[in-house]
């Protein structure tokens, strides 16, 4: 009865209304901070210059670690970086009260988890070409092939499940902590939780970038033998 309840706010109208409403107020505030932060470029950065600067220089970072190379890092930061400031601020708009996370509705998690997915199958078969990238999925070990390659098809439509999910359940659950707080202490700011929240919303984007990475690493780094 309660996983109903759960979906069945999916198709409601209220519910779609202030999904849209939110996730178009989110994306206004990554526009219009984008555009601050490159409206004015100077070579000493400054303000939103510098935050940003800081921002892309860390999820560049990310991917040299992840990809262990400079040029893939730099060609999958737009999407990664993207995702990391529609997530992040999908995330902490909804500790404001009175707004919702669009995050806390799988509209939103289940939308950017088949975006990853299906891209970086694409870049995995465009990089490796379509026999080579499946042929990771059989294994090492031949003989084990008709065996590995329906539980790597399974895995990696798992991870689908495991990016929306994850990300869905611990802002959702978020929304709802905060929700008893107010209802507990609505006369008293309580500055805690809304530290709490915020570190949250920021460790569920970052979890989100590093794991897309990882699976773009996963598709485009095949090792030899494998």
């Amino acid at each position: 009865m309660k996983d109903l309840f759960l979906f069945s706010s999916l198709f409601d109208s209220s519910h779609t209304f202030s999904y849209f409403f939110h996730l178009g107020l989110v994306a206004f505030i990554a526009v219009i901070i984008a555009y601050k932060a490159t409206s004015s470029m100077q070579f000493i950065p400054r303000g939103l210059q510098n935050l940003g600067e800081a921002f892309l220089e860390g999820v560049l970072s990310m991917g040299r670690d992840t990809l262990g190379d400079e040029k893939n890092a730099r060609k999958y930061l737009p999407l990664v970086a993207t995702l990391g400031i529609i997530i992040f601020f999908s995330n902490v708009i909804g500790i404001i009260p009175g707004f919702h996370s669009p995050t806390a509705s799988l509209n939103l998690t289940l939308s950017l988890a088949i975006i990853v997915f299906v891209y970086y199958h694409f870049e995995g078969i465009r990089t490796q070409g379509v026999v080579r990238y499946f042929s990771h999925f059989m294994g090492p070990i031949k003989f084990l092939a008709p065996l590995m390659f329906p539980i790597e098809i399974v895995s990696h439509f798992s991870r689908v499940i495991s990016l929306s999910f994850r990300l869905f359940g611990n802002i959702k659950g978020d929304d709802l902590f905060l929700m008893v707080i107010l209802a507990l202490v609505p006369y008293v700011a309580p500055l805690p939780a809304y530290v709490l929240l915020t570190f949250m919303a920021f460790l569920q984007a970052f979890i989100f970038m590093i794991l897309t990475y990882v699976y773009l690493a996963g598709a485009v780094k095949i090792e030899e033998g494998h």
